[in-house]
């Protein structure tokens, strides 16, 4: 199948996450599912992907390295691709920091807590950005 192909028939999903055993978890829950996936390991990188590419949705980890985190991917996303808000799901091990909290609230994004059973992972993705099709 050629890229364009890919891309038409089912868009990524973008993983933002550092910590390379939380990635390969993620990833394989969501490409057992039938999602696929592209990852970044940081928020910057992340954004350059956002800048340019079509995805179905965003997987993120609350706090990434390189300057950039969760928040400030969502808020970019909120302000250049208004399209993606909504379908932007976080995970983080820090849902008790009153930071964290304040930015889910605002945001209105869900959040799963580190660490979450696949099954409920996948329902939380599947009703944020729909079934991989």
């Amino acid at each position: 199948m050629t890229e364009t192909g890919a891309r038409s028939a089912s868009a990524p999903v973008l993983l933002i996450e550092d910590e390379p055993a939380v990635m390969a978890y993620v990833r394989a829950a969501l490409e057992r599912n039938g999602y696929h996936v592209v990852t970044a390991q940081s928020g910057a990188d992340a954004l350059q992907m956002l800048a340019s590419g079509n995805f179905q949705g965003i997987v993120s980890d609350m706090r990434t390295p390189g300057g950039v985190d969760g928040a400030q991917v969502h808020a970019w996303i909120a302000n250049h691709r208004p399209e993606l808000a909504s379908k932007v799901v976080f995970i983080t091990g820090d849902i008790a920091n009153e930071e964290t909290v304040a930015i889910l609230r605002k945001t209105g994004a869900p959040c799963l807590e580190k660490p979450f059973r696949v099954q409920q992972f996948i329902s939380v993705v599947e009703q944020t950005m729909g079934r991989a099709s």
